[in-house]
């Protein structure tokens, strides 16, 4: 049986639609991590499942027993779950060891001594049992969400969520935390983790979710998500692609206007000087070529242009949508002395390289990719 079984989840905020008809299942021990861009519900999908959110529609099974039924004692079933946020939300006026075991004795009935007893264990094995006796506004950031883990471990809980752990920590202070979750992971609990921090998903997730359009858009193992992911937006968000596009209507366009837009483009992304000439070559060879071999005077002009930098293996694809007459500008062929009265043909072919175009529908269309 499943720990957690999720059945047509919807959760909307006033008109605006955030999760939709969502459906998973996670078995006992399984560790899910949650990937996708801000705003998509990776972290309201946790906040249902733990009934932070009220979901608009839709059931949540935990261990069996339904969340989301009339009259279900809530605090009961949060007593199964324990979830680490992106702060840390410890108590400022009690020490570490306070902070332990207040919830364990409250809600657990558990002895004072055994509590503690509990809380040394985590402590050692995090490496903060000195930090035992002080209080949280001395600790650093990953010592205090180090601790946070430890306060969710003192319930026992069946499952744990983690709301990006590290979002709010200082670069230096990520792999600490990262360590205590990995240490965590074999020891087989069942975990969600909704995390920014690509490899560490590919190393510890036995199954990787993607969120986009309100749910779960494409899931599978790491190796399947990572290295070999079948759908447009999940390939986008993997090798990070940034997007560049403009049209061109009309022969005498602004092209200082558009390489400026380039220019911007580039900058926005950290590619360098060198890269961006050779991209603005490119796009303005690319474009003169088929505005003088598409089009007769008069025509209507419609030349889409479409600029993708593969963040993650700092490649720049191009693709670009022409309409008039089956022309590719590549395809002619020359001797070495026509060559070089065609410097627009010869800065494509030592610029360019994976050369495609295809005429269909009266469209050229036409993909390449810059030279590394």
């Amino acid at each position: 049986m499943s720990v957690i079984e999720i059945q047509g989840l919807c959760k909307n905020f006033g008109s605006l639609q955030v999760l939709h008809d969502v459906n998973f299942s996670v078995k006992e021990g399984e560790k899910i991590v949650i990937i996708g861009g801000s705003g998509c519900g990776k972290s309201v999908f946790l906040r249902c499942i733990e009934l932070l959110e009220i979901p608009t529609a839709g059931k949540i099974f935990i261990d069996g027993e339904e969340i989301t039924a009339p009259n279900v004692s809530i605090d009961k079933i949060r007593q199964k779950m324990g979830m680490v946020y992106q702060r840390f939300n410890l108590f400022s006026h009690m020490n570490v060891m306070e902070n332990l075991c207040i919830a364990p004795m409250k809600l657990l009935k558990m002895s004072k001594d055994d509590a503690e007893k509990k809380a040394v264990e985590l402590l050692s094995q995090v490496g903060l049992l000195s930090k035992a006796e002080v209080f949280p506004e001395v600790l650093s950031g990953g010592q205090q969400q180090r601790i946070a883990i430890c306060r969710t471990l003192m319930m026992n809980p069946k499952v744990i969520l983690f709301d990006e752990p590290t979002s709010a920590l200082d670069p230096t202070m990520v792999g600490e935390v990262l360590a205590v979750i990995r240490m965590l992971a074999k020891k087989k609990l069942t975990m969600i983790i909704v995390t920014h921090e690509m490899n560490f998903a590919r190393d510890i997730a036995d199954k990787i979710l993607f969120f986009a359009d309100g749910g779960i858009y494409e899931q599978g193992t790491p190796k399947e998500i990572f290295e070999n992911p079948k759908r447009e937006k999940t390939i986008a968000f993997i090798q990070r692609q940034k997007y560049f596009h403009y049209e061109i209507t009309e022969k005498n366009f602004d092209l200082p206007e558009m390489q400026s837009k380039i220019e911007i483009f580039a900058e926005k992304y950290g590619l360098s000087k060198k890269y961006l000439q050779r991209i603005q070559l490119s796009c303005e060879e690319m474009i003169l070529g088929l505005l003088d071999g598409c089009y007769n005077d008069g025509e209507n002009i419609s030349i889409v242009i479409d600029i993708i930098y593969i963040e993650s293996k700092k490649l720049v694809e191009f693709k670009f949508s022409c309409t008039g007459k089956n022309h590719n500008p590549l395809a002619e062929k020359f001797s070495d002395s026509e060559l070089e009265d065609n410097l627009g043909r010869m800065i494509l072919e030592n610029l360019t390289q994976d050369f495609s175009h295809v005429y269909e529908n009266e469209t050229n269309k036409i993909k390449f990719k810059l030279k590394t």
